[in-house]
């Protein structure tokens, strides 16, 4: 009998631990992406940036960590059907759209910002995106003197557990010029101000904006805004998260992390950080992810 005991005992911690190295029931994770623009002229003199080349590592680097949503940017038709084949556990939107219809292939100026969550974990609510624009519901519409067209998608889901719903936001501000991402990140706000303060929103993305620049001040000083990775490591410059394919090794001029998980509402941040997962030379994309853990309060 005493035996018995001690071996349940036994079994119990090591169920105990086993639980304790995976994401508690009420936790969740989400990772942001920018995979980088395939097909590009500049990428093909190096076959480790190559997209066929690369695609298993990005993908694989994502998947291992098992988000329960993914929040991509730069996806163009050949990237968007390879995550929709090897992600069959999740729900895809914000590929589709009215800009896209006259093209079956090949980049057009628009790289789409597709947010993947897990039909697993989640009951889709409802969705949608905008254009930053002076004319957000015109699909590629560009104002501001935007060097290219941008947007931003969003998702509502439902906990399939508890029924406790949040938001999820994917966007991808201009490259080159800052007077257009001031305007399109107020647009964003704006936007997500109609919900309740205590509603969870988490708003992903590559902001082409360092600490210093206007976007990210003006998203830090927005009443509840908060950064999930500041949450967790004080503010201050992280370094930076665009690599040019050289990761750590690469030697920027301006040392700056662009990309960024913002958040508002009843969210505990529970564990952020950069993923810089690499084979050799070979690196999942341009930009090192970020991936953080959370819970609602």
């Amino acid at each position: 009998m005493k035996r018995t005991l001690l071996l349940s005992l036994f079994l119990l911690v090591l169920c105990l631990s086993a639980l304790g190295k995976g994401r508690a029931a009420d936790e969740y994770r989400i990772m942001t992406c920018n995979i980088r623009i395939t097909g590009l002229d500049d990428d093909a003199p190096y076959p480790e940036r190559v997209w066929e080349n690369r695609r298993d590592l990005c993908v694989g680097t994502v998947l291992k960590r098992k988000p329960d949503v993914i929040c991509l940017q730069e996806v163009i038709y050949d990237s968007y059907a390879y995550f929709k084949e090897k992600c069959k556990d999740y729900m895809a939107f914000g590929f589709e759209g009215p800009e896209m219809d006259p093209y079956t292939e090949g980049y057009h100026f628009i790289g789409k910002n597709v947010i993947l969550f897990s039909k697993k974990r989640f009951e889709f609510v409802s969705a949608g995106g905008y254009w930053l624009s002076e004319e957000p519901l015109i699909g590629g519409s560009v104002s501001w003197d935007t060097n290219r067209a941008r947007h931003c998608n969003w998702v509502r889901v439902r906990d399939r557990k508890t029924g406790k719903e949040m938001r999820f936001l994917d966007t991808h501000l201009d490259h080159k010029v800052d007077s257009a991402r001031r305007e399109q990140v107020k647009i964003i706000v704006k936007e997500c101000a109609q919900y309740a303060e205590d509603f969870p929103q988490v708003l992903c993305g590559d902001f082409n904006s360092g600490l210093q620049n206007y976007a990210i001040q003006y998203l830090h000083a927005q009443p509840g805004w908060r950064e999930m990775y500041e949450s967790m490591h004080g503010m201050g410059e992280a370094g930076f998260s665009a690599h040019a394919f050289n990761g750590v090794d690469y030697k920027p001029k301006r040392n700056r992390r662009i990309d960024f998980i913002f958040y508002r509402g009843g969210i505990e941040v529970l564990d952020a950080q950069y993923v810089k997962d690499h084979v050799g030379r070979m690196y999942p994309s341009d930009h090192f992810f970020i991936q953080a853990d959370f819970k609602l309060r």
